[in-house]
């Protein structure tokens, strides 16, 4: 199983910082290191996502898991559980911030060949937590 992951406090109330992440990040996707986000965020929903890491190919996710304030989960993938990626958001209070956590896995038997061709998420992960930070933080 290959995972990417990241973690950051916010310091900004729970409720506001899950507005950004659920509402307005859709409206806006590109500072995120979203090209595009089409569909409704909410339980059962399908959205569809092309990011700057495969600009060219669009990702159809299911929203599993839609839990306001603490915790979503995006999931897509191939069929028969062959390939899926699965990302949780996950926001949490440590004192008075927010801690916002995001963690993709991707499973499946055709996963560990499907990753070794992936570019390192890394990146794109620690933009898109800076800048749900800088947004939350600006209010």
């Amino acid at each position: 199983m290959k995972t990417y992951e990241t973690q950051i406090e916010i310091s900004a109330p729970i409720d506001q910082v899950w507005q950004i992440l659920t509402q307005e990040m859709p409206k806006a996707p590109a500072p995120f290191g979203i090209l595009r986000l089409e569909g409704e965020i909410a339980q059962r929903a399908k959205i569809k996502l092309w990011s700057e890491v495969a600009p060219k190919r669009a990702f159809i996710l299911r929203v599993e898991v839609f839990d306001a304030p603490r915790k979503m989960v995006w999931r897509g993938g191939m069929p028969f559980g062959l390939f899926t990626g699965q990302r949780t958001f996950t926001l949490t209070l440590n004192q008075k911030e927010c801690v916002f956590h995001m963690r993709e896995d991707f499973t499946g038997i055709l996963s560990g060949m499907i990753t070794k061709s992936m570019p390192d998420l890394t990146p794109s992960f620690i933009k898109f937590a800076n800048t749900l930070k800088s947004m939350a933080e600006k209010r």
